[in-house]
This record gives structure tokens, sequence and C-alpha cells, in this order.
């Protein structure tokens, strides 16, 4: 009984999470409109910080909670779906069947996408993401936005403008309305984190299975679903930059600011098995081929997304084996 409780409570949180994800993505959006904000800008601080907002809520709950590694697992499975499939849907819905990646702005900011996502691969091999190793994290991230900003003028195209003609009073109307939807979505994202973090320390003690793998497979996967959503919604519109600024920052923001805020709280300890030795091995695999088709050729194809697209299915192909042979 007290397995179907928790398995319902980490269900109905799984969906409040996406729910309230896309309920502040949406609102965030239309206030982006009524701001006149730049197409990267709103695709990197407003989409991506409000699909990190899930990340954020879970790392904290689970670092206050004193089981960190759940949020280590949380950020390791976004970026790798994030680096794969987000990018390979992108890709595979666009009207010219291929993400452009043109630009010393974007270009240099998928080697900082590429370095976050490695960096705390490459910081826990001791077994440990200490505070030290938090501040750096902090570090790269204050950097890549002190970079970021001093490149705004670079930002030349503005998000289009949904109703234009609309009168002062209407638009103000409609601003409320997403800051009340926006404040709904960040309570619900709250308690859905606390009921996810609850839920996956169960099933942890109950399966004899590290948190650090529940949050991989499942709690990362889940919180990657709007990259996933907007690259399809946004490669059928045909906004490229959209897409390449939400995933940069949906790799940056967790990878960096989620990741060593986390550490800072609570160091995270990790064991050496085989499952999370071959994990990171596939993120640092991600996020090298990342980088490496855009910088080569300036853009992601099809053959591309087809190649990000296996290296998940390799994944979910070693976690199965490795969960059949007792590697976990």
């Amino acid at each position: 009984m007290e397995l179907v409780l928790y398995g319902g409570m980490f269900l109905g949180s799984a969906a409040i999470l996406y729910l309230s994800g896309e309920w502040v993505v949406r609102g965030l959006m239309h206030l982006s409109r009524h701001l006149g904000i730049r197409e990267f800008v709103v695709a990197f601080f407003v989409m991506a910080a409000a699909a990190s907002l899930p990340n954020l809520f879970v790392g904290l709950t689970s670092a206050l909670s004193g089981v960190p590694e759940l949020s280590l697992g949380d950020i390791f499975g976004n970026n790798l779906v994030a680096m794969t499939l987000a990018v390979a849907a992108g890709v595979l819905f666009s009207r010219r069947g291929s993400i452009e990646t043109r630009g010393r702005t974007i270009h240099t900011s998928m080697l900082f996408a590429a370095a976050a996502a490695m960096l705390p691969v490459l910081l826990i091999a001791d077994g440990e993401l200490s505070r030290f190793d938090g501040v750096i994290l902090m570090g790269l991230f204050l950097i890549y936005i002190y970079w970021l900003l001093g490149m705004s003028d670079r930002f030349s195209r503005t998000y289009k403008q949904s109703k234009p003609h609309d009168s002062a009073l209407n638009r103000a109307r409609r601003a409320i309305g997403d800051v009340l939807k926006v404040t709904a979505g960040v309570f619900l994202i709250i308690i859905a984190a606390l009921g996810i973090v609850s839920s996956a320390t169960f099933f942890a003690d109950h399966f004899g299975v590290p948190l650090v793998l529940i949050g991989l497979l499942v709690v990362g996967f889940g919180g990657a679903l709007p990259e996933v959503y907007f690259a399809i919604a946004s490669a059928r519109r045909g906004d490229t930059n959209l897409i390449m600024g939400n995933i940069i920052g949906a790799v940056i923001l967790p990878a960096t600011f989620v990741l060593g805020l986390v550490a800072l709280i609570h160091p995270i300890h990790v064991n050496g098995s085989q499952f999370l030795v071959g994990s990171r091995i596939f993120l640092l695999a991600a996020g090298a081929l990342f980088f490496i088709f855009s910088a080569t050729s300036r853009r992601i194809g099809r053959v591309e997304a087809v190649i990000l697209m296996l290296v998940y299915v390799a994944f979910l192909a070693f976690a199965y084996l490795t969960a059949e042979s007792g590697g976990l």
C-alpha cells in the first residue's frame, strides 16, 4: 500500500512539475512580448531560466533534505536529454531540416554549454562535488553571464509582438494575468519538488537503488521535457535562435548555477559504480558532439541529429544492461 501511495505521489508531482513548468514558461513568454525583449535574451534568460526552475527547486529541496545526489542525477539527466533529444527534435521538426549555429554569440555560447555540461563530470571524478567545486561552477556561470551581457548589442532581432495594435489597458490586463500565472506556477513547482524528493527517497530505500540513478533516468528526463517541447514548437515556426538559446541556457543554468548552489549547501558524494562511471562517459560524449557538430559546419543537420539521438538510445541500453548485470 505504501508503495502505491508513493508511486501516486511521484507521478502526481511529476505531472504538476511538468504542467506548472509549462505554465510559467508560457506566462514569461507573454510578458517578454509585452516588454519587447530581444529574441536570444528571451530564449536564454526567460525560457531557459523558467524551464530550469524545477531543477532549482528539486536541487534546493534535496540539498536541504540531505540527499543532494538526487539533484546531481536530475541535472546530469537533464543535460543529456537537452544535448541529444532536444537538439534532435529541433532539427527533425525544422522547416530547413537543420539548426543554424552561425554567429559569434551562439558559437561561443555553445562552447560554454559544452564546458558547463562536462565540468561537473570532471570535478566529481574523485567521488565528491565539494563546496570548493561549487564555487568553481558558480564562477563559470558568472563568467558566462558577464560575457553574454557584454554581447547584448549583437541581439538585433526582437521577439515578435503578438498583437501590436492592442490598447495599453488590454496589454496591462494580460500582463497582470501573466504575473499571477507565473506566481502560481512557481508555487506549484515548489510543492511538486517536495513530492518528488520525498517519493524518490522512498523508492531508493525500498528498491536499494542509488538516488542519483532515480534522478538521472526519471527526474532528469521529466524535467527536460519542456526543452524538447519548446524545441519542436520553435522549429515549426522557424525560430532556430530561440531553440539554441533555450537549449544552451537549459544546459548552462542547471549545470553551473543550480549544481554549484546545491554543492555549497551540501557537498555531493557518489560511489564508483559501473553505471555512474558509464553515465559520465555518455554525458562527456554528448557535450563533445554537441559542440563539434555546431563548430565544424555552423549547423546541426539531420545526420548529426540522428547521431545525437543514438547517443541517448545507447545510454538507455547501457542502463538496462548494467541493471541486468547488477552493476548499479
